[in-house]
């Protein structure tokens, strides 16, 4: 799989993982239904503590134009400046509490990331893109989708096409064309003790 801005890794990784990346510029070109079935059926799949799937995810897309603006509005400005262009908006939240004995759920944050990493794979192989932002006011999505107490709305998320959004500000394009860059392995896996760069990585 080929893919613009597509990571170059100092070892061998699977080509989805390479190709995946967070674009501001977005078309309106709509996402088939059956594809985002197919996304949040990733979500679905993943791996949570004691398997009890704390995700949640509130949708909107373009073809529910009030939805959306609704959704919009429950990011901070920043980010609605170019998500707006997005055909699919998402905010993902968490069960704070166990189903299973009533107790907080440690993993739940954890769980939700995951769960949105599922997604994001999905997405990347049907040729979609994915924008995660923690910039959201999670209060007014709490009020505007009657969000329980007991669950946390914490992240927005982007899905679509990639491409030239009409009147988007030129530092989002800046943005996107900008070389990837990560950490290297030596800073973030180590063994003995801390900061110590593993041999397994050396």
């Amino acid at each position: 799989m080929s893919a613009p801005k597509a990571a170059n890794p100092d070892h061998p990784i699977h080509d989805l993982l390479a190709a995946r990346w967070s674009p501001y510029s977005f078309t309106d070109r709509p996402v088939p239904e059956g594809d985002l079935k197919s996304i949040f059926e990733a979500a679905r799949w993943a791996a949570s503590s004691y398997n009890e799937q704390p995700w949640r995810y509130i949708v909107a897309t373009k073809a529910d134009a009030e939805g959306f603006d609704t959704l919009l509005s429950c990011l901070v400005e920043a980010n609605q400046a170019w998500a707006r262009n997005a055909p699919v908006l998402a905010i993902g939240c968490f069960s704070r509490i166990l189903a299973y004995n009533g107790k907080p759920n440690a993993a739940a944050e954890h769980d939700l990331g995951a769960a949105s990493a599922a997604l994001t794979m999905e997405a990347t192989a049907r040729g979609l893109f994915v924008h995660q932002m923690i910039g959201i006011d999670p209060e007014r999505a709490r009020q505007l989708f009657s969000v329980p107490e007991d669950y946390q709305p914490l992240t927005g998320i982007a899905i679509g096409y990639l491409g030239d959004a009409p009147g988007l500000d030129p530092k989002y394009g800046e943005r996107d064309r900008a070389p990837r860059q990560r950490k290297p392995l030596s800073e973030i896996v180590f063994q003995g003790r801390w900061g110590e760069p593993s041999g397994l990585i050396g």
